[in-house]
């Protein structure tokens, strides 16, 4: 299934990490910085990446069912070359000629010999040796796109080249015996798992093969001619029939890569022993919520007034769709030398036709051409937004060093050229998430409901408790009342019998004696005057208790109505509910009407967009609020417009980014910070920050803040304006050695330690700072952060030890006294030697050329002998690949009278 490089079988592809001088990318027109002072990147990414360009501004969330805008950025295709090692083959065959192609990656230029004598010179975005890690490959090609892809662009990786140079081996290779063998499918993965939220995000897939012009499911071999769809209004393609799966984690992606890759057809041809036959495409597709902007649309309608809670729900969150697309071409070959015949021929011509086809259309591109083949090949149409499209585009090219095939290597080679002429525009793709809308909104009416029936069933309850109590409290007091009344029914009854039992015994003793009764006639008639009268308070006294009774009686039917009153209220409760209940019913289908209004608006507004009449808005509210700030990240300005750091200079003004370095959001000052440095980095912007006290922030961000990011990107700024002799002058009048040796000693981030060495690397190339440079601690903070070992921040202290060095023979030729070096004097002699003969070719030429200039003093030479460092002189003065630095040792040897000694005793001959 994989041929010799996919299988490890590539002379030990990535086995070896190239250390090279990391300097800012651009295109081929870029000028390139002056010798000795590398102008050093401030964006702070891996080593030797280059700067990302920048989409520009986040389009307004503005209308219908799509959020992003019509507009988009220019970017230009980016192109890097890789040179596969020799193979067994290849080292037995060609051992006695050289090979066909001469590298220089610090010039990011490529030499290709016609013969002993001439030679043509290519330059391209990056150039990678046989030595290049995988990791390097994947920083430099892949990472500025994934970075893209993350952030909501769409993006594409692609690899071209001979068959049997690597393609598979960068891109697809798994690294399950050696987990730094991991190629640019599998990097690119954990990237976009690490920075997703699994909450809110998803990631789905899908792994194709185009054999012989048919579309094929790697994931699901049964489907294997799956029907290219496109969009009749714009354009877009589509492959409605090949399998999505859904990645969880990274072990579910690489058994998916694993099953596509056993399904992907190869064969043994005489180039490679399993040629792919078939080019591979993954599809990665990232779906991503955009968090904070439906709350800040929010808190601006709650400042102006506007706070109704219907009006909050209605607002659908945003997403973000993208897609990264990774593709690894079948190689070209000749029929000649790859002995294909048979089946095996007939894929050849397939593979050639497809990649010839695809090869016009950047022609094509590359002239502007009117007419663009793309429906020559089914390749091609699927590479549709990837050349010419709205994708972010990275290609490397893959070549063989061998002199046998500089046919297929030159034809490579200007693939390459021509597709870094390709522009393409990319676009931001934000969308409103209805279906999130729906069910947020379900869920509000399920509350809504479900709580106006709690509430209903609570007034039923609390009516029913009133009325109960109402009724107990009267059969109560109607109870009582009639206990009373017959109790005092009876009191009165029994004192009137009391009263005649009394009377009828008096009349009893009257009847028995007359006479007495005639004599006391009066008194007995008085005496029943009296009976009469105590019977008449009696009766009027039983008639107020009856009075008063009755009033009692009054009284709690009193009490009866006041109940029957009160019941009467709780039932108008009751009804002024229902009808509450009523009205929320009739709200509730308003916003079901508004729901579906707004669900039509949208469509029409997609179809608006669509058609290009240029979109709409459904609430005012959901404009995008993005500062200048958010979006001023640096891009290339090589031929293209004017870059968006420079727009933002000239709208805002100086004064203004430079306020916002003492900002109290984090954010805002770590993109303020970028964008000074990226500022910085032109020559005709340097003065002005300097006079706007932007070299005092720079410098007052590394004594006070805490963020690594700052630091770093700050330090990045300076070693920018240190490259001005003036503002050297200055950087050291405000201490700013002592503060980046302290940032040196604090920080643990190579890139950061990297940012530092090349800002004093600067400032030793000034002679007149030599003294006070050393006195701030400068030279031991460089030798300090070799500890590192990091191979991009030993290139910045191998030039900054260089610079120092040429200073101190410079002011030697001039006649001024000088005295044993201070870089011996500080230990930087052991230091030079252990690293003279270093296998990075920047750290080794600065370490020579430090070297030779030390020796050139006589006070130096027995510090020289004593360190062995006599050997590394002789063995410079032969083999260093530079005439000037050859030179200059054996210049150095023949002219010290110790260093002649010392050889003549040890019978060296120089």
């Amino acid at each position: 299934m994989a041929s010799g490089v996919r299988n490890g079988g590539a002379g030990g592809l990535g086995s070896r990490t190239s250390s090279k001088m990391d300097r800012q990318q651009g295109s081929t027109a870029t000028p390139k910085p002056a010798a000795g002072k590398p102008r050093l990147s401030a964006s702070g990414g891996g080593g030797g990446a280059y700067r990302r360009t920048s989409s520009g501004p986040l389009p307004a969330a503005g209308g219908g069912g799509r959020a992003s805008s019509d507009s988009g950025v220019s970017s230009r295709v980016r192109v890097a070359v890789r040179l596969r090692p020799r193979n067994a083959e290849e080292q037995a065959a060609d051992a006695d000629f050289a090979d066909c192609v001469e590298l220089q990656p610090e010039l990011k230029r490529l030499k290709l010999r016609k013969n002993n004598w001439e030679s043509d010179t290519f330059e391209f975005d990056e150039v990678l040796t046989e030595f290049s890690s995988q990791k390097r490959v994947y920083e430099v090609v892949a990472k500025p796109v994934v970075e893209s892809v993350l952030e909501g662009y769409n993006g594409t990786i692609m690899a071209y080249g001979q068959t049997g140079t690597g393609k598979t081996f960068t891109l697809g290779r798994l690294g399950d015996e050696d987990t730094a063998a991991r190629g640019i499918m599998v990097r690119a993965m954990e990237d976009i798992l690490a920075d997703i939220t699994p909450e809110t995000d998803t990631i789905s897939l899908s792994y194709l093969q185009l054999y012989m012009e048919m579309i094929q499911d790697l994931l699901d071999p049964v489907n294997d001619n799956i029907a290219i769809v496109e969009d009749p209004r714009t354009g877009d393609v589509s492959l409605p029939g090949a399998t999505v799966v859904e990645v969880r984690d990274q072990k579910n992606f690489m058994d998916l890569l694993r099953i596509g890759e056993a399904h992907r057809v190869a064969a043994n041809t005489k180039l490679n022993t399993e040629s792919s036959r078939s080019h591979a495409i993954l599809m990665v597709n990232v779906r991503r919520a955009v968090k904070g902007r439906n709350e800040m649309d929010v808190s601006m309608s709650a400042e102006n007034g506007h706070s109704s809670s219907m009006m909050g729900s209605l607002r659908p969150p945003i997403v973000r769709k993208s897609k990264l697309v990774v593709v690894d071409l079948a190689g070209s070959e000749r029929i000649d030398k790859s002995g294909s015949e048979g089946h095996t021929l007939e894929e050849a011509k397939s593979i050639n036709l497809s990649l010839s086809s695809l090869g016009k259309c950047i022609n094509a591109l590359a002239e502007s051409s009117a007419h663009v083949p793309v429906r020559d090949s089914k390749l091609t149409r699927l590479l549709k937004d990837s050349f010419g499209g709205t994708a972010r585009t990275s290609l490397v090219v893959t070549i063989g060093p061998s002199p046998r095939h500089r046919g297929e290597t030159t034809s490579t080679i200007m693939f390459g050229q021509r597709a870094m002429k390709v522009q393409n525009m990319v676009k931001l793709k934000e969308e409103f998430d209805y279906k999130s809308l729906c069910r947020r909104l379900d869920i509000e009416l399920d509350k809504l409901i479900a709580e106006n029936e709690r509430q209903r069933k609570y007034f039923d309850d609390e009516v029913e408790r009133i009325t109960t109590e109402a009724q107990c409290r009267i059969a109560e007091a109607e109870r009582e009342c009639k206990i009373a009344l017959e109790n005092e029914k009876m009191k009165y009854h029994q004192e009137y019998l009391d009263s005649i039992k009394i009377l009828e015994e008096k009349w009893k003793v009257h009847q028995q004696s007359p006479k007495k009764q005639v004599k006391e006639e009066p008194t007995s008639s008085g005496d029943v005057q009296d009976l009469l009268q105590n019977e008449k308070m009696l009766r009027q006294s039983a008639e107020d208790d009856s009075n008063d009774l009755r009033n009692q009686l009054s009284h709690w039917k009193k009490m009866e109505a006041t109940a029957t009153a009160e019941v009467v209220k709780l039932r108008r409760m009751l009804d002024t509910e229902a009808s509450q209940k009523d009205k929320l019913e009739e709200e509730i289908a308003v916003l079901k009407s508004q729901l579906m209004q707004l669900s039509l608006d949208a469509d029409e507004t997609r179809m608006s967009l669509d058609t290009g009449d240029g979109p709409g808005k459904i609430f005012p509210g959901l404009d995008s609020l993005m500062s200048h700030t958010r979006n001023s990240q640096p891009r290339d300005q090589s031929n293209g417009p004017k870059a968006p750091v420079a727009k933002l200079f000239e709208q805002v003004g100086l004064q203004k980014i430079l306020s916002l370095l003492e900002s109290e959001e984090p954010d805002v000052r770590v993109h303020a910070v970028k964008v000074v440095a990226n500022l910085a980095a032109e020559e005709a912007n340097q003065e002005k920050i300097v006079e706007a006290g932007g070299l005092t922030s720079l410098l007052m961000l590394l004594r006070s803040s805490e963020d690594e990011i700052i630091r770093r990107v700050a330090a990045g700024a300076i070693a920018n304006l240190a490259m001005n002799e003036t503002n050297q002058d200055l950087i050291m009048a405000q201490g700013g050695v002592t503060l980046l040796s302290m940032t040196a000693s604090d920080a643990e981030d190579p890139q950061t330690l990297r940012m530092v060495a090349g800002a004093i690397a600067n400032l030793c190339g000034n002679d007149k700072l030599q003294t006070r440079l050393r006195g701030e601690g400068g030279i031991k903070a460089l030798l300090g952060m070799v500890k590192c070992g990091h191979p991009d921040v030993l290139a910045q202290v191998a030039r900054g030890i260089a610079n120092f060095a040429k200073c101190e023979s410079r002011a030697a030729t001039q006649g001024n006294k000088v005295g044993r070096s201070l870089l011996v004097d500080d230990g930087a002699l052991p230091w030079i030697v252990k690293n003279a003969n270093n296998e990075a070719a920047p750290i080794r030429r600065h370490i020579e050329l430090a070297l030779c200039h030390l020796a050139q003093h006589e006070v130096n030479a027995k510090d020289i002998v004593g360190e062995g460092a006599l050997w590394e002189l002789v063995r410079i003065s032969r083999d260093c690949s530079r005439e000037d630095i050859r030179m200059l040792a054996y210049r150095t040897l023949t002219s010290s009278p110790t260093l002649q000694s010392e050889m003549r005793r040890l019978r060296i001959e120089c």
